[in-house]
């Protein structure tokens, strides 16, 4: 049967490493984990468990997940973020395609948690991520944050049956600090490249959240999806406004030279 390489990207994750390499231990014939030296529990956890862990320090999400493939020694490969798990349904689907890889990646969906509950409308689903392929086939490309898997052109591409479970967010004050790293990193990344305006800022933030709560009908998740709906209209307003003050500042510090 050809293996199967599981692969994990972490820093201070010792509150989810566990439940996602016991996850992931079903299926795997080798589990990676590249840690940017936590501070916390995540070490002596992920050694426990016999995974192969190495540290590497972190310089960008695309890039440590490329490190982290790179690692390897089997073609196939299975991603999943330390907050995320699969399902029995998808675990079921991986073992029976094991036996007989037919394509070369695999779509999957992500079904995530805000506050305990599982949202099952708006922007968060089905939230289709490609996380099991042939590193022959592609890699970790996109931008920073929100990375995801580059395949060659023509590469086929099946959909997998099950979930990739993600504990999201637990309550606004996790949300509104995430928020804050998220905008700062893409501003950081995007300035200079990318334009932003006060217009594209008003739109592009109001627009996320119709889209989110009445489009794909987020208000049918109570609560739970209103925050999620503002979560990411609060996102999208703070990362083009943050993008537009970095090329303002830029702009303000040619001019003055």
């Amino acid at each position: 049967m050809p293996g199967l390489s599981a692969v994990v990207i972490t820093f201070n994750e010792e509150k989810n490493i566990s439940r996602c390499i016991d996850s992931l231990s079903t299926i795997a014939d080798e589990i990676i984990v590249v840690d940017s030296f936590s501070q916390d529990a995540t070490k002596k956890i992920c050694l426990d468990k016999n995974v192969k862990f190495i540290e590497n320090a972190f310089i960008g999400y695309v890039q440590q997940k490329n490190f982290a493939l790179a690692q390897t020694q089997f073609d196939y490969v299975i991603s999943l973020d330390a907050d995320e798990y699969l399902s029995t349904e998808l675990t079921e689907s991986i073992q029976q395609i094991k036996n007989s890889w037919k394509c070369e990646a695999y779509e999957m969906s992500r079904l995530s948690s805000y506050g305990g509950r599982w949202i099952n409308h708006g922007n968060w689903y089905p939230d289709r991520k490609i996380r099991l392929w042939n590193k022959s086939f592609g890699s970790w490309g996109g931008g920073n944050p929100h990375d995801r898997v580059i395949l060659k052109k023509g590469t086929k591409v099946s959909r997998l049956r099950g979930n990739i479970l993600h504990e999201a967010y637990n309550d606004s004050y996790e949300t509104l600090r995430k928020i804050q790293s998220y905008s700062d990193i893409y501003a950081r990344e995007n300035a200079h490249q990318k334009s932003s305006s006060v217009l594209k800022i008003i739109f592009r933030a109001s627009f996320t959240f119709f889209k989110s709560y009445i489009i794909k009908r987020g208000f049918l998740d109570g609560f739970e999806g209103l925050m999620v709906a503002m979560a990411e209209s609060n996102h999208t307003f703070y990362k083009y406004a943050k993008l537009y003050e970095a090329n303002k500042q830029s702009k303000n510090k040619r001019r003055s030279y």
